[in-house]
């Protein structure tokens, strides 16, 4: 059994191209009939986030969700533990990497080709259907434009500015939670392990700020003038509900700037739960017209679905560079989670 991640309580708070087939789905892919009535959720995205789109998919299915939430290294973690004998059908996390590390394990059955193949190639697998992404965000640094006028210092461009003494205490991130997580893993992928510790040792030593809980307490924290930088994804900016009053505005990092990851959700069943055509049926919901609609609406992430209008007040998808790589990749987390915590980052 392959030991994914370090122990869970450094975890507490993890909180494009063509050739797609692109079905634009009018009607929900819940229409089809399920013989299976119920089917199990392991789930690391918040309640908050993900809880309306299942009562959605409850109510046109008639399926019922039994629903597990934690976060996606936690539920990982346990998926790992439980192997062949979970009782999950279905697992979808916050990124790839969590669920990439299920495949690697071999705990994955396949999704069908065609739900797979409704998202944009780069939100799905290079081999295989063991997984699909479901929606996509973006690594962005956020910042105050007063207090970096104040400070007569220039906007950031990309997260390797941001070691110089010219932010020095200046800058927030959060590094329990599994998107900031996920972008050390691409930076080590993408710029090599060396890079990437050297980055966070020199963020650590210009006096970045570790101390937020989660995302939004840094978006809030910029707001306020307590900091004048912090590095998050775009929806968390993008769905405050005061949005047009904030004192926040956002860099999407260009190139190849590991700063500008963008990463995806993603659903994969396991081996039973690819016997259980309720897990199927969910797991095309969340592809279908009404899935990838909502989560543009309500969550302001991006859809995987090429025929889904993009968000409105942030650059188009297909505009936004950072590394290019198979997501999949992201599964070394367990290594990422190891540099964090050697380097005091957590725990």
């Amino acid at each position: 059994m392959l030991a994914l991640l370090v122990p869970l309580a450094l975890l507490v708070g993890c909180g494009g191209d063509e050739g797609s087939s692109n079905k634009d789905t009018t009607k929900p892919a819940t229409e089809n009939t399920t013989e299976a009535k119920s089917f199990v959720l392991y789930t690391g995205r918040d309640e908050e986030l993900i809880g309306p789109i299942i009562a959605a998919f409850e109510k046109e299915s008639g399926v019922k969700v039994d629903v597990r939430y934690g976060n996606s290294a936690e539920m990982a973690a346990q998926l790992l533990e439980e192997g062949d004998s979970t009782p999950a059908d279905a697992f979808l996390s916050q990124e790839v990497g969590a669920i990439g590390a299920l495949a690697d394990a071999d705990l994955l059955g396949d999704l069908p080709a065609a739900t797979v193949e409704r998202a944009e190639v780069r939100f799905r697998p290079v081999e295989g259907t063991k997984w699909v992404g479901v929606t996509a965000r973006s690594r962005v640094i956020a910042y105050n434009p007063e207090m970096l006028e104040t400070a007569g210092v220039p906007v950031p461009t990309g997260v390797e500015d941001l070691t110089d003494p010219t932010y020095e205490g200046m800058v927030a991130m959060v590094p329990t939670n599994a998107s900031f997580q996920a972008f050390i893993t691409a930076f080590r992928i993408t710029k090599g392990e060396e890079a990437a510790k050297a980055w966070l040792e020199a963020m650590i030593a210009n006096g970045t700020n570790t101390t937020f809980e989660n995302n939004g307490d840094v978006l809030e924290a910029v707001n306020s003038g307590d900091v004048a930088i912090g590095l998050i994804n775009h929806y968390y900016w993008a769905r405050h509900e005061n949005r047009d009053q904030l004192d926040v505005k956002l860099v999407f990092p260009a190139g190849d700037d590991p700063g500008g990851l963008v990463n995806a959700t993603a659903i994969g069943v396991t081996k039973s739960g690819a016997e259980n055509s309720a897990a199927l049926a969910f797991a095309e919901f969340l592809l279908s017209k009404q899935g990838q609609e909502h989560f543009v609406n309500e969550t302001w992430e991006y859809p995987v679905v090429a025929s889904v209008a993009d968000p409105t007040g942030v650059p188009p998808l297909s505009d936004l560079e950072g590394p290019r790589f198979d997501l999949a990749d992201l599964s070394s987390l367990e290594q990422t989670q190891a540099l964090l915590g050697e380097l005091g980052l957590l725990g």
